[in-house]
């Protein structure tokens, strides 16, 4: 039997940060799951690409990630909101000198290089792939009896599995849940002019359509929220005439519009966990909390529940505690609810209000927009939000070590 401080279902970027995070402060863990790792790792897995905040990419630094991302990110000095291309709206920009507000990277290069770091710890045990069989919970640990009949033990479980995650629904853990009528249309793009580092979010009635600046400076992602049923018509129309598209909502201010790789679409919805916690169970990322892509905070979510869980664990081993204590998990839990609850209310109303048509709603939104623009201490809060530096930090997004 192969036994460890944590056993991690789910080996996708949340799930091997935690695991780096842990091993960084002597505590082991073995991660399965299901996928040959090497298929992760192609555009055609996941094409899409993720602006990864400033708290977390601190994090990322501390835990050693860093080295393996250099020269692969683009930051992300602005960003500006505005409601279709109507004149006026918000614009962020941090000080000179500043942080900037976020780096984005390819999904697929965040994995490699979390992959990568993980071969390299002494600590982490990835089993891959591999499928449990049974999962047993109880007052002397977890066991684990994988498909392949290796047995692993450990005092915790940790779901990481995403947002159908069976550990979830063993527990059965309750999930407020419901699908937007919306799919977003993922793809990169080339342009005739620099994106100049700026991040946009262009509000459209039928869904946010967002430009995020990747390297080169003349290319980036495009995340389009459309209408469902128009999702697969959109999937299939030729290069040109989906350039020309892109264009459009562009409104042209970056110039002639190339697509530069494959598309890909995923559907939308909400999703939120009663509790992160369980017996011997702890939930982090897609498998406590599924949110809009509108303000894209997801995946930035799932590494401040990896920090959070990263620190309970290692002072709860620093007191000599169990690590499937249900202090330590009390107290995770108590640490992270409202942040997820919070952002997930937030990214649904933000997707609610700017889905109403007509004239005026557009008008009282440009009107709010241009208070906030003007008002100080609101803006420089949303910036915050932005960068993932509000609320109760856990130390690792600050940048210290535990």
């Amino acid at each position: 039997m192969e036994r460890a401080d944590v056993i991690i279902l789910g080996g996708g970027l949340v799930g091997l940060t935690l695991a780096i995070a842990l091993d960084r402060h002597g505590l082991s863990s073995i991660v399965v799951d299901p996928v040959d790792p090497e298929k992760t790792l192609t555009p055609q897995y996941d094409g899409r690409a993720t602006a990864v905040s400033s708290a977390s990419w601190r994090m990322l630094e501390t835990i050693g990630v860093d080295d393996r991302l250099e020269g692969h990110g683009c930051p992300i000095k602005s960003i500006r909101v505005s409601d279709g291309l109507q004149p006026g709206g918000l614009q962020f920009d941090p000080p000179e000198g500043d942080d900037p507000l976020g780096i984005m990277f390819e999904n697929r290069l965040l994995r490699a290089a979390l992959r990568d770091t993980t071969r390299d710890c002494a600590n982490v045990n990835l089993v891959m792939p591999a499928n449990p069989a049974e999962i047993v919970r109880d007052g002397d640990g977890v066991r684990v009896a994988l498909e392949d009949s290796r047995l692993l033990a450990a005092p915790l479980l940790i779901g990481a599995e995403g947002r159908n995650s069976p550990t979830r629904e063993a527990a059965h853990i309750p999930v407020a849940r419901w699908n937007y009528d919306h799919a977003a249309i993922v793809a990169t793009v080339t342009h005739e002019r620099h994106h100049e580092n700026a991040a946009y979010e262009i509000f459209y009635p039928t869904g946010p359509f967002a430009i995020l600046p990747m390297l080169p400076g003349t290319r980036s992602a495009i995340v389009w929220s459309i209408p469902a049923a128009d999702s697969t018509a959109m999937l299939d129309l030729p290069d040109r005439a989906m350039a020309h598209e892109v264009e459009k909502r562009m409104g042209g201010f970056l110039g002639k519009i190339e697509m530069a790789g494959p598309r890909s679409f995923y559907r939308l919805g909400f999703h939120h966990a009663v509790k992160l916690t369980d017996r011997r169970l702890a939930l982090v990322g897609d498998a406590g909390h599924g949110i809009h892509p509108i303000a894209g905070q997801g995946l930035n979510l799932g590494f401040r529940d990896a920090a959070a869980l990263a620190q309970v664990l290692v002072e709860g081993a620093r007191l000599g505690m169990d690590l499937g204590d249900a202090q330590l998990l009390d107290r995770y839990q108590r640490w992270r609810s409202l942040d997820t609850f919070m952002v997930a209310a937030a990214t649904d109303g933000l997707t609610r209000l700017y889905g109403i048509p007509g004239r005026t709603a557009s008008a009282v939104r440009r009107f709010g927009m241009g208070l906030v623009q003007r008002a100080g201490p609101v803006k420089d809060r949303l910036m915050a939000e932005a960068r993932g530096e509000s609320g109760n930090m856990p130390l690792l997004l600050r940048g210290l070590t535990i």
